[in-house]
């Protein structure tokens, strides 16, 4: 944990005391909670996600901003607000000194989760897909926060690559530029987020959380710019997007947004949920599956890391604390 803690800030008391005793403990963002599902199932989720993270033996620690202070670690009053209140925004890295400023409240994305959750000393964050390179780009010169961000936030994201609406290529590129370090979880080729690929080579494969864990200490070690790690985790091929379908959709989605004139913020949204209607639901279960799958790998890697650290022992888990 670090030395000082800003005064705007709160630390859940599991958190910080999982942080002062070494404890393995897992960030989540909370975008999915409060924009990403349908409520109800949004707040089960929530909860499902948070119950992942203990099952693997870490702490889980959601993210997001309440009137106008950063929270690390949410109570059950506390998800249950980002769940069901209406007023609560999407926050970037970028949007969170107008929010803490304003005292608003707001779902914290990739990057705002990113950033609040290394500040605190959390080194594991799951979530579903990164923000890339969006198509176009050469036009547009549209890229998401999520890739500037990590390449200068030590921490390591558990994810399914980048969702499939982007420029997967120039996104693997674009890292490569930055000098993020990017591993394959189990495969020598790069998820393509509701696909178990992309069909992108990874120039790194790693087969269990205690390599992870060693790839992160071996970071540390070198001492060198601060940047993330990216484990890319693909869903399983079960649980994926039938390939077929998908490639059909997104045709037809991408050729509807350049009809209806649809740019900048908006075309994300606009594809994801024209996916989601015209699979009938299917793209949202293989990302709910690939979600699943980070957070549970995710909470392995930070049980690896802590044992690797000497701060926790062999065998040990959250429970064992209480």
């Amino acid at each position: 944990m670090p030395d000082t803690e800003p005064t705007a800030w709160q630390l859940s008391p599991e958190v910080r005391e999982a942080l002062a005793t070494g404890r393995p403990v897992v960030a989540l963002e909370s975008t999915i909670i409060a924009h990403g599902l349908p409520r109800p199932r949004n707040l089960a989720v929530a909860e499902e996600l948070e119950g992942l993270v203990r099952s693997g033996g870490a702490v889980p620690a959601t993210v997001a901003v309440l009137d106008g202070r950063p929270r690390v670690g949410l109570d059950k009053e506390e998800l249950t607000r980002v769940a069901r209140d209406d007023s609560v925004r999407k926050l970037g890295h970028r949007d969170l000194a107008p929010a803490i400023a304003t005292g608003a409240s707001g779902a914290t994305t990739v990057s705002a989760t990113a950033f609040l959750a290394a500040r605190a000393g959390i080194r594991v964050f799951a979530t579903g897909g990164l923000g890339g390179v969006h198509r176009g780009w050469a036009e547009t010169q549209d890229e998401s926060a999520d890739l500037r961000l990590l390449a200068r936030t030590r921490i390591t994201v558990v994810c399914a690559g980048v969702k499939s609406i982007l420029d997967v290529p120039a996104t693997l590129q674009r890292l490569e530029t930055l000098g993020v370090p990017l591993l394959g979880y189990g495969t020598d080729l790069f998820p393509g987020f509701y696909l178990s690929s992309s069909g992108e080579p990874v120039d790194w494969t790693v087969r269990t959380p205690e390599e992870v864990a060693a790839v992160m200490g071996a970071q540390d070690a070198l001492a060198g710019p601060a940047a993330a790690i990216v484990v890319a985790n693909p869903v399983p091929e079960a649980d994926q997007l039938d390939p077929a379908l998908h490639d059909r959709v997104l045709t037809e989605a991408l050729a509807e947004c350049a009809e209806r004139g649809v740019s900048g913020q908006a075309v994300t949204p606009f594809l994801l949920d024209l996916l989601m209607r015209r699979t009938g639901g299917a793209s949202l279960e293989a990302n709910l599956a690939a979600v699943r799958g980070n957070v549970r790998l995710a909470a392995r890697i930070a049980a690896a890391a802590a044992r690797k650290s000497g701060a926790w022992p062999e065998g040990a888990r959250t429970e064992d604390a209480g």
